[in-house]
């Protein structure tokens, strides 16, 4: 859907010396991907993504949307197939929110009917009341519901491509967190193609399905978040994204991705003694989780406890005092592990059926295997 080649825009300084704030990056992102701009500021991010709807130009190189070349377009017609969500939101204060959503439709024509239904689609899908808000103005709402509008006015037309320059910078944290959960949440309904600027390297994870590394104007790594903090391409990147990046790769990896990956082995209350040992001795394992006829999990019957012994597993059962959900993600868990003194627990789905376990040692493996999180359970674990 977008394509960089070779893409340049050389400054001259005060003092007449000429520097590259981009210099020749090329990335292709497809369709329905989200690809997030990090660095520090000044490396070119920002002017990289101003160079893709042409609010300046470039020296040299290109840009190809859907495979044809920008520079051949009209810049208004260009613009009015791109959202574009900058930091400083830029409502217009005399309109009302309505009004605001829908400045793009109408510049194309749209009638009312339609610009008023596709705003309370869309106020919807970021939790406004559209009764409530869309015949306010900006100054009555506050700066994170503004943010929110600032948004799905990028979306209103229904462009395939949005491009979006530090959207959550301005919000406080809490507010944060839940408009980058709105977003995502809208993004998998709407599969746009994002190109998103940022230096907070959490958000980039949690957002991008791939993430393009900038340092003084070139691309030095673009890669997926569980690769970039798996393998740092080099230095620059590993000191960007923490010394802690190992334990950020927590957060790409939910815990029903890796109940899914086991081979579930349950007992019922009335299960002999001597059964529950045959499952455990032939799976090499230590404990039995105990579920109920709708599969939620009871308990845990222990190996040591069940061998040579006599009767069922309700005779031996260990209640079971926490789970993790399946949607929850690897850092969340092993927190609470630590904090029940655990070393594993059960893992539920939304049902509250027992789906298989996370434990302290599986975790441990993981980080330090090296292996990288497939696309599918990066993208779900956000």
């Amino acid at each position: 859907m977008i394509e960089l080649r070779n893409l340049c825009k050389q400054f001259v300084q005060k003092n007449g010396q000429a520097f590259n704030a981009v210099d020749n990056v090329s990335l292709s992102v497809p369709e329905g991907e989200m690809c997030v701009f990090l660095g520090p500021s000044g490396c070119g991010k920002t002017t990289t993504m101003k160079l893709i709807n042409r609010l300046i130009e470039p020296t040299s190189g290109s840009v190809l949307i859907n495979g044809e070349d920008t520079a051949g377009i009209d810049t208004v017609a260009l613009r009015r197939k791109i959202g574009y969500v900058i930091q400083q939101i830029g409502l217009f204060p005399n309109m009302t929110i309505e009004e605001n959503i829908t400045v793009v439709p109408r510049m194309l024509g749209w009638d009312k009917r339609r610009c008023r239904e596709r705003a309370r689609e869309l106020m919807h899908m970021v939790a406004l009341d559209p009764d409530r808000f869309l015949q306010r103005y900006p100054r009555e709402m506050s700066g994170g519901q503004q943010q929110r509008i600032g948004v799905i006015r990028a979306l209103a037309a229904d462009a395939p491509v949005l491009l979006m320059d530090e959207p959550f910078g301005a919000v406080d944290p809490i507010n944060r967190e839940q408009i980058q959960n709105e977003f995502l949440q809208m993004q998998r309904q709407l599969g746009k193609t994002v190109l998103l600027v940022s230096h907070d390297v959490d958000e980039a994870i949690k957002l991008g399905d791939r993430i393009a590394v900038f340092r003084q104007g070139r691309i030095v790594q673009c890669a997926g978040a569980d690769e970039i903090l798996a393998k740092p391409a080099d230095d620059f990147v590993a000191s960007f994204v923490g010394q802690d990046r190992t334990l950020k790769r927590l957060l790409l990896v939910q815990a029903g991705d890796v109940a899914d990956m086991q081979e579930t082995q349950t007992a019922s209350l009335d299960t002999p003694l001597g059964t529950a040992f045959g499952i455990m001795d032939d799976n090499d394992l230590r404990y039995l989780t105990v579920v109920d006829g709708a599969g939620k999990p009871l308990g845990f019957v222990k190996r040591r406890e069940a061998r040579g012994a006599d009767g069922v597993c309700a005779d031996r059962l260990t209640p079971i005092t926490v789970t993790s959900g399946a949607d929850e993600n690897l850092r969340v868990v092993l927190s609470r592990l630590y904090e029940h003194n655990l070393t594993w627990m059960p893992v539920v789905d939304a049902d509250g059926r027992y789906s298989g376990e996370v434990s302290q040692d599986y975790i441990a493996s993981y980080l330090t295997s090296g292996r990288v999180a497939g696309h599918a359970s990066a993208r779900m674990a956000r």
